[in-house]
């Protein structure tokens, strides 16, 4: 598990439904792609079996790097569905970490 750095914000889940984000994805690479996929279906997994909450870090369309902690309770293709029925792009996420 990495540590957060200091120019990242925590927020709120709640809050997730004010920010906007880009229709670019923020990762290039195809293979950094697939493990993000990867990283968030273990994520659904342990958040549905063990409770497990995730840090997810994100870009908004701004530009800013954020974190929320949450369990993530679904994922599509493109999509994933945080506790409460926050939907985050799944284009946005940068890294998912296990709590």
């Amino acid at each position: 598990m990495q540590q957060q750095t200091t120019s990242t914000a925590r927020i709120q889940k709640e809050r997730i439904p004010t920010l906007r984000f880009s229709k670019q994805d923020v990762l290039k690479d195809a293979s950094a792609r697939s493990r993000r996929y990867y990283d968030a279906n273990r994520a659904t997994i342990l958040s549905n079996v063990y409770k497990n909450k995730s840090i997810i870090t994100f870009i908004t369309a701004s530009g800013e790097k954020k974190c929320v902690e949450a369990a993530l309770w679904g994922l599509d293709k493109d999509f994933v569905l945080l506790k409460s029925g926050m939907f985050l792009p799944l284009r946005s996420i940068v890294e998912i970490n296990y709590c």
